[in-house]
């Protein structure tokens, strides 16, 4: 089966557990107003390439990737589900660890024919990295002009399957760098068991050149970054109510 790619990277450090092969993806429903990758948008772009083709480029390295493995990214790999699902087939047969990086906005939990589809995937998929890019649905919809709702049950999904979840979050100021919606995050992560793993990335501004390239006006122009110190203090807001948010639900068994 073939793959809109938009592009290949051997040597990826901070895409899943270990040194991993990552292969980005074409398409993406979404409009995060923060995106750094608006040239993966559209869904027709990219290099037609088949799922033999990027086998055999993962084999060039593959000593590399031993204690890694296989990442799809974007764009939005769950606009290209069937494809996803005959790459991660294809590397389990081999042995390889899967994993993709979604923000879950495909997610169809009333259409039986779609949720197939999921049911084939995550069969394949050993962990996911889930971008919940805000945890309140209204401000969700000013974010990226989706609801959140999808993404949510996305989250759930995977935990009834008992797949690996690492959950990122971007942290822009004046947006999702508020103390009830940090907290409402953690609350969150505490109803899921596979959550092994929480990435808080600091909004950076390096996606402004590209705007600029591509000739279109970048939306949170005048926002500064937000500085590590404060990616920290946001971390560990989410941490503490998960924590808390944990302990009451063993009180309550216990």
């Amino acid at each position: 089966m073939d793959g809109r790619i938009h592009s290949l990277e051997s040597f990826g450090t901070v895409d899943g557990p270990g040194t991993r092969f990552v292969v980005f993806v074409q398409g993406c429903p979404m409009r995060c107003l923060y995106c750094h990758n608006p040239d993966t948008w559209k869904p027709d772009g990219g290099t037609v390439m088949s799922v033999e083709q990027i086998m055999k480029e993962f084999d060039k390295k593959k000593e590399f990737y031993r204690h890694g493995g296989l990442t799809v990214t974007g764009g939005e790999p769950l606009m290209q589900i069937d494809f996803v699902t005959e790459l991660f087939e294809a590397c389990k047969k081999k042995g390889i660890h899967t994993c993709l990086d979604s923000s879950g906005i495909m997610f169809q939990p009333e259409n039986p024919e779609r949720m197939k589809k999921f049911d084939r995937l995550v069969a394949s998929t050993d962990l996911v990295m889930l971008d919940i890019k805000h945890i309140d649905e209204e401000e969700h919809k000013k974010l990226t002009s989706h609801s959140n709702k999808e993404i949510l049950a996305f989250a759930r999904y995977l935990d009834r399957k008992g797949v690996e979840i690492w959950i990122r979050h971007v942290v822009v100021p004046g947006i999702t760098f508020e103390e009830k919606y940090l907290t409402r995050l953690g609350a969150f992560m505490a109803e899921l068991k596979n959550v092994k793993a929480l990435d808080v990335l600091p909004y950076h501004t390096m996606g402004v050149v590209k705007y600029e390239n591509l000739g279109m006006d970048y939306p949170l122009k005048g926002v500064k970054p937000l500085s590590q110190e404060d990616a920290i203090r946001a971390r560990e807001i989410i941490l503490k109510e998960f924590r808390r948010c944990r302990a009451e639900q063993h009180h309550k068994e216990g």
